[in-house]
């Protein structure tokens, strides 16, 4: 058998692993690090209803290509997976549906979660820039928003995008 670089390496392992009915179930997100170890993180409720209304808002707002919720995205620290993400139709066509992504969307989004460190959120800000992200949304709890581009923090999207992200109202 040939040689098998660290990165087909990672997709091999992330197959398998798409592949085993054990981690199908899941409260939660898996990624694998560039060592190809599983990291876990727990959703709540309130990090579900703003992935869908950034999901939302990429699709009503850019129709012309496509809102992706938890892509994976080869980067050169294993497979990241952010919550969001918007690809254009020349990604689309270009990568379709391989999983994982040999590159990020043109957008990636993470919403963050109260386990989320500050630290953890710049590493995956860069690791998507790195794979080819145009742009890169942190999203946080309270409902704000920060963009990144490969130049550092934007006033705001290349893409023109307006976000309602008010807390959800008690029932």
């Amino acid at each position: 058998m040939g040689h098998v670089t660290a990165h087909e390496a990672l997709a091999l392992r992330w197959a398998e692993l798409c592949n085993d009915p054990r981690w199908h179930d899941l409260g939660g997100k898996l990624e694998l690090n560039g060592m190809g170890v599983i990291e876990m993180s727990p959703a709540s409720n309130r990090h579900g209803i703003r992935q869908l209304a950034v999901g939302r808002a990429l699709a009503d707002q850019l129709p012309e290509g496509t809102a992706l919720v938890e892509c994976s995205v080869l980067t050169s620290d294993g497979i990241r997976v952010p919550d969001v993400a918007w690809a254009s139709a020349a990604f689309m066509a270009q990568h379709g549906d391989v999983t994982p992504f040999p590159q990020a969307p043109d957008i990636c989004v993470e919403v963050r979660s109260p386990s989320n460190t500050d630290a953890e959120m710049a590493h995956k800000t860069a690791l998507y820039l790195e794979a080819g992200a145009r742009e890169v949304w942190l999203v946080g709890e309270a409902g704000g928003w920060e963009i990144f581009d490969s130049q550092g923090p934007r006033a705001g999207s290349r893409y023109g995008i307006q976000l309602d992200l008010a807390p959800p109202a008690a029932q």
